[in-house]
Parts: C-alpha cells; sequence; structure tokens
C-alpha cells in the first residue's frame, strides 16, 4: 500500500516559488504559534488588555477574533494611543476563550462601540500611573508629568522610558475612573490616521495562522458524512469499503443533536484518517441508511409560497403609529408590492474548520472561530466538563459573516477526540459548507401605501414573514425576535403619522442563523425598493422624495411596548434614531455621485436607497449600464457612512467597499434553494458570488466626520445595496425587480 503524504496547497506553492523548482513539502505549524502567551504574566499587568515588560515591551491583548476586519489592529492601536506608547514597540497577542475580557463574540458590528470606552480606560489608567510613578520619583506634581512616545516627560525635558517606571507603576494604587483623563483627537498619533494592520507583512507572505493551518502532533483528520436533510438520523452505516482506503483508520458514529439544535453537532458518520484527503476519500466509499426526517417534505419554492401567502393576510402587529386603517381610507390612492429575498449562505472563503484535544478530562481548541466563549459553552456542554476545563485558542479566520460565531464544528472535533483518544483535526469541504449552513433567513415581504395627491404617504403598513433565528434556541419559535424586528422593521425613520408594521409566523426547516447585516438585508430590500416605487409614481425625483419622507431633523421613538432589544440592544439617550444624520448621508451621496447632473433612462440608470442599521447612517447610489443581451454592468458606486468616531479610516473604507460587493452578490446571484429537503447547491458553481465582471468597477466611499459615539462598520454597508441595485435597473429600463436575485429575471 502506498503511503499519503500530506501537502498542503500553500506549503506546495511556497517550496514552488521559492526553490524554483518542483519540491514537494508542507509548512510544519507549531501548535505553540497560535496558543496565546499569557499577558498576566507580563511584569505589570494594570489591565486584562494590556500589560507591559520591564524593556518597555507593551503588550496589547487582542481578544476579537480576526477575519480581514483590522480589529486585532485597531483596538491595540486605540489603546496604544491612548496609554501614549510607541506602536512599534507594541506587540499584540491574541487572547483565548474567557469571560474576563467581557464579550469576544467577534459579530453584530460592536467590537469599536462596545470596547471604545473599556480600551481608553485601559490606556488612560496606565498612563496615569505611569506618570504618577515619575513624578513620584522626580518629587514633581504629577500634572507636569505626560506620557508621550514610550516616554513619561517632565515639563523641564527629563524624562523615563516606560519600562524604567514599570517596578514603580506596579505599586501604585489603580485610579478610579473619574482621576482618568482621556486624549483629546488632536492628541492622538494613531486614532483616525490609515496605518497598516500588524498583519499585512505576514498575510501578503503567506504566514498567517488560520484554522485549516493547525497541526497538532498525533493529531488525526475527520471527515464527517451529515444527513442531507435537516434532523437526520443514522439508521446503520457500512464502512466496509471506507476501511479499505489508504489512510483511513476507522469510523465513528456521532448521535444528532437533541433540540433546540443551538451549537451542537449535526451528527453523522465521521471518517477519521491520517491526513484530511485520505478521510474525504474514504467518505465517499461510506453507505449510510438515513431515517426518514421530519424536513423530508422541504421545497423551497412552496415554502415561497407559503411565507407569500401569510405576508399578505394581517398578522401580529409589532408597532403601530395613529389610526392606520382609517387613514387608508381616506387616501387618495391606495399602492401595494410584494418582495421576496431567497435564503442565503455565507460561504466564507475558509470554510469551517477546528482541531481539539480531549485529554484527562478537559479540552484544548484550536479554530477559526468568531466566538471563543460560545466554543467554550457549547464544547463543554456536550462533553459534559466545565465550562473553565474548554480552552480555545483563536486562530485568523478566512471570513466569516457570523457563520464561525456558530462552533458546532468545534464540538465535532472535541466529541471525536474523545472517542478515538487523540487530537481531530475537523475540515469541512465547501460543499459541507454551503449544504450544511445555519442559513440566512428567506422573507417575504408586503408593503402597502396610502398617499396624497402629491404622492406622499399619509398611511404605511409592511409586513414580513420569515423563519426566525430564535428558533436556533428554542425549537417552537416561529415569530421574528425583538432584535430582528429592530432591523429596519420598527425602526421607520420616514415622517409618516400613520404606520403599523406586522410579523407573521414561520417554521424552519434548516437552520437559521444570523449572516452579515441580518434582517437589513431583506427589510431593507423591501422598504428602499418600495419608496422608490412611490416616488415614481408621484412622478418626483427620488432623492428629493426620500429627503421629504425623512422630514425634519428629529429624533424617532418607537414606541413598542415591551421590546428591548430592538435597537442593537443600546440605549436611545446614546444611540438615538437621528433623522438629520439620516437626511445628511443622503444629501452628500446625492452630491458625490453628481446625481443632479444624471438622467436616467436608455440602458443608463442611477439607484438611490438610505439606510440605518447597526446604529450607522448609509446611503449606497449604485450607476448601472446595461448591455442589451440581459446582462449589465455596475461602472460605479457610492457609498456615503456616518459611522460616529472613527478609529481606522483605511479599515472603514474597506469595510464599506467589501460591503458593495458583498451586496451586489445577494442582489444578483445569491440563493439558496431546497427540494426534498436537501440543499441544491454544493459549491460556487450553483452558489455564486459576484467575479471581477460582475462586481462594481469602482467603490467611493465618503465617511462622515462625527464625533457621536462609534456605531457598526463591517455590516451596514451592505442593505442599501441590493435596493439601489434594483432601483437603477428600473431608472434605465423601467423594469420593477420585486424579488431576488436578478439572475432569474430576464432583462430588458
Amino acid at each position: 500500500m502506498n503511503s499519503v503524504q500530506a501537502v498542503s496547497r500553500r506549503g506546495f506553492l511556497e517550496n514552488v516559488f521559492s526553490a524554483g523548482a518542483f519540491v514537494l513539502g508542507a509548512r510544519v505549524l507549531p501548535v505553540d504559534a497560535i496558543a496565546a502567551p499569557d499577558a498576566d504574566r507580563a511584569a505589570w499587568t494594570p489591565s486584562v488588555y494590556l500589560g507591559l515588560e520591564t524593556d518597555g515591551t507593551v503588550i496589547a491583548v487582542a481578544h476579537r477574533s480576526e477575519m480581514g476586519t483590522g480589529i486585532r489592529s485597531v483596538l491595540p492601536m486605540l489603546l496604544a494611543d491612548e496609554l501614549g506608547a510607541d506602536w512599534s514597540r507594541v506587540k499584540v497577542q491574541q487572547a483565548i476563550g474567557d469571560e474576563k475580557y467581557g464579550s469576544q463574540n467577534t459579530d453584530g458590528s460592536c467590537s469599536i462601540r462596545d470596547f471604545y470606552d473599556a480600551i481608553r480606560d485601559a490606556g488612560a489608567t496606565a498612563r496615569l500611573m505611569l506618570e504618577r510613578s515619575a513624578a513620584n520619583k522626580w518629587g514633581v506634581p504629577a500634572g507636569e508629568c505626560k506620557a508621550d512616545a514610550h516616554f513619561v516627560v517632565h515639563a523641564s525635558g527629563k524624562k523615563f522610558g516606560f519600562g524604567e517606571l514599570v517596578t514603580l507603576a506596579k505599586a501604585q494604587h489603580v485610579p478610579a475612573k473619574n482621576e482618568l483623563r482621556h486624549k483629546s483627537p488632536a492628541e492622538y498619533r494613531y486614532v483616525g490616521k490609515d496605518l497598516p494592520t500588524i498583519d499585512r507583512d505576514d498575510l501578503c507572505a503567506g504566514k498567517g495562522t488560520f484554522g485549516m493551518d493547525v497541526k497538532v502532533p498525533g493529531m488525526v483528520y475527520a471527515s464527517i458524512e451529515r444527513s442531507p436533510v435537516y434532523g437526520g438520523r443514522v439508521k446503520s452505516h457500512d464502512d466496509s469499503e471506507t476501511r479499505k482506503v489508504a489512510g483511513v483508520q476507522r469510523t465513528v458514529v456521532l448521535d444528532r443533536f437533541q433540540e433546540p439544535h443551538l451549537f451542537q453537532q449535526l451528527g453523522g458518520v465521521a471518517v477519521i484518517a491520517g491526513d484530511t484527503w485520505s478521510a474525504m476519500q474514504g467518505r465517499k466509499k461510506l453507505k449510510v441508511e438515513w431515517e426518514t426526517a421530519a424536513h423530508t417534505g422541504y421545497e423551497s419554492g412552496a415554502y415561497r409560497k407559503e411565507l407569500t401567502e401569510a405576508a399578505r393576510k394581517p398578522q401580529k402587529v409589532v408597532r403601530n403609529v395613529g389610526d392606520v386603517d382609517r387613514a387608508f381610507g381616506s387616501a387618495a390612492k391606495v399602492i401595494e408590492a410584494d418582495y421576496y429575498v431567497p435564503m442565503l449562505a455565507h460561504a466564507p472563503m475558509e470554510p469551517p474548520a477546528a482541531a481539539a484535544e480531549f485529554k484527562d478530562g478537559k479540552v484544548t481548541a484550536w479554530a477559526a472561530t468568531q466566538n471563543p466563549q460560545a466554543v467554550q459553552e457549547a464544547v463543554s456542554a456536550a462533553l459534559g466538563i466545565g465550562k473553565k476545563d474548554v480552552v480555545c485558542n483563536v486562530t485568523l479566520l478566512g471570513g466569516g459573516f457570523g457563520r464561525k460565531s456558530k462552533p458546532d464544528y468545534v464540538v465535532e472535533a472535541a466529541l471525536l477526540s474523545k472517542k478515538v483518544g487523540k487530537p481531530v483535526k475537523v475540515v469541512w469541504s465547501r460543499e459541507e459548507d454551503i449544504r450544511f449552513d445555519y442559513y440566512h433567513a428567506p422573507a417575504a415581504m408586503h408593503m402597502k401605501a396610502g398617499v396624497d395627491a402629491k404622492g406622499r404617504p399619509t398611511a404605511w403598513l409592511h409586513r414580513s414573514v420569515f423563519p426566525t433565528i430564535g428558533s436556533t434556541f428554542d425549537a417552537s419559535a416561529t415569530y421574528g425576535q425583538e432584535f430582528e424586528m429592530g432591523m429596519g422593521w420598527v425602526d421607520l425613520p420616514y415622517d409618516i403619522a400613520h404606520h403599523r408594521a406586522e410579523n407573521g409566523p414561520a417554521k424552519n426547516h434548516v437552520r437559521i442563523g444570523w449572516m452579515r447585516a441580518v434582517a437589513n438585508i431583506y427589510h431593507a430590500f423591501a422598504i428602499h425598493s418600495f419608496v422608490d416605487e412611490l416616488a415614481h409614481a408621484a412622478g418626483r425625483d427620488r432623492v428629493e422624495y426620500i429627503l421629504d419622507l425623512i422630514g425634519r431633523g428629529r429624533n424617532v421613538e418607537p414606541k413598542v411596548e415591551g421590546m428591548k432589544y430592538w435597537n442593537n440592544t443600546q440605549p436611545l439617550d446614546k444611540f438615538p434614531i437621528d433623522t438629520a444624520r439620516l437626511r445628511r448621508v443622503v444629501e452628500v451621496a446625492a452630491e458625490k455621485s453628481g446625481w443632479a447632473k444624471h438622467k436616467s433612462g436608455g440602458g443608463r440608470g442611477w439607484g438611490i436607497a438610505a439606510h440605518r442599521s447597526f446604529l450607522s447612517y448609509v446611503a449606497s447610489v449604485v450607476e448601472v449600464e446595461m448591455d442589451g443581451k440581459g446582462g449589465f454592468r455596475i461602472p460605479r458606486v457610492h457609498m456615503v457612512a456616518d459611522a460616529g468616531i472613527i478609529i481606522s479610516p483605511d479599515r472603514v473604507r474597506a469595510q464599506f467597499e467589501g460591503a458593495a460587493v458583498f451586496g451586489t452578490s445577494v442582489a444578483r446571484l445569491g440563493e439558496i434553494t431546497a427540494e426534498g429537503g436537501k440543499i441544491q447547491q454544493s459549491n460556487f458553481h450553483d452558489y455564486q458570488v459576484a467575479r471581477m465582471h460582475q462586481a462594481p468597477v469602482e467603490v467611493h466611499v465618503h465617511v462622515i466626520p462625527s464625533s457621536e459615539p462609534p456605531a457598526g462598520v463591517g455590516e451596514p454597508g451592505v442593505p442599501p445595496v441590493p435596493p439601489a441595485i434594483c432601483n437603477a435597473i428600473f431608472a434605465a429600463t423601467g423594469q420593477r425587480i420585486r424579488d431576488l436575485p436578478l439572475k432569474n429575471h430576464k432583462l430588458a
């Protein structure tokens, strides 16, 4: 029997290009390359996010996950600036999962928002303690000392390096919060500036450590055959041919999850081998008979019809302002439309991957995860051990978009390690990634407006029906959760005296999860497409019409009884719904795009949409050119964002540039379908994302300077893009698009 030699694609390319010859080799990755050193062991640790050594090295702890947003650089940069450190002498270390850091769920566009104050406090605390230490040593008032560029400098010019003060500072009492002085924007060296991320050079050289790169001594690999229908159980299996495949060691049955499914393993039959290739090849020979699952009858076409019919009927009222029914009765005209957005998959470039070792009643995991604390919770529950007995090391993530907040794949690795008595690495293929996702919900929405003689709404009704993310945590959940309703539905920013939002029930037939921008995707598509329809019916300019709907600058006060979690869990006094900010992004978008100069028609058009999500305000103007063959190109997109205080302008621009492409993929191509309970798509040939010729040629990002608290940037750029594209197509062709994706439409 021939032996199988493990060769990574990256290792293969590195050897080929570096040696200039055809040399087979694999890069060996030591486990300690990603195991996070404990900053608590530093000479002085004034904060869980910060450590200082006597040689002056500053250790900044990155407690959030890095998946291309730059957060592993941006939060430490803020810390260094508030401390007065020299950025070149800051060492960033990735944190393991630990509740002492606060939330580590790198999701919901909240890393800066939630930790802006905490990180500044950490830096300001250490700075004050260093300044007081120097002052005591010199016998001068602390107010005469200032930490800057890794020194504490006295007004006379004498100075101490940070390292020289560590021992003295460690003996200082920790100042109270009211003693801290945060730096002003004028004092910052790094905040608000374009600086490269700490990973840039390594990533460009192929040296980044991702989940797929993890190797643990004695590790075996697993490829898992899962039920093609959600909830299916193994009835029987035959692995006789599988065990004949070179490299295969054994097969292991994993039990199906218990309701609610949470972040448990799906269950199935795992093929254990000495390398991924052998495990996957062995799995192809596996014969599994599945018990009939409850969701075998799920068919996406029939389900769409079910959702649409429900959206056309009265449903549960989630917000009611004024007397909508009476206002409809006196309206000059009533306009109605139905919209639909299909089920979507995350499809990050790196599919889920994790390694885990169960030993002496404890688990050590290495995972490409957005939420290491969820790993601790899910693994401890699955194995019946304490949460503190689960150590989760966090690698770089090759994309996430919310998928890698759900650690089911880490649970698989941990369970298998316990069963086989060795470290196990679970690697999902692209096909598994797409067929067994936590899908973004399909949604049907019914829109209705009663307008006056000038075409302005006097009455407004919208209904939304979709399977809820709540079904992940409660198997009986069928109505949208508060946070889903708060994503563009109950927080309508328009100045309309009478309006009502409703939500209908929908049963889930697959795992439903959050994806980049979440419910804002379908809610924004319906609302901003409908606004465009109303503007056209009124014969008015779209920008002028949107500004009229927004009305004067004011804070919207949604009267939603009992709702706590609809404003991204944030209080309205800190993050109000400020229509003046929404107006501003619309006005700037019109100005920057040259809206007033453009004339749509004849195969060329401009569309606009403006949406508030994740506490940020974003407007998108999209230009389209029809090719006369049923296709179109997007010459340029203008994105205007007001996201409050900005730490790293370069990272913000990158996020909105990426959002323009992501939103284009959703509009053009995104669609997951099912027949007989089975997902039909499997890879990028049938679940496509925008290629270069389909993506926007130019994306111009305009960030509005603001002193408001920092808000989200990773997700809020996505929602306005699909409706702006469809509005542009209407402007170019007169063809109205009410359901996505565009690939299903024959465009004029």
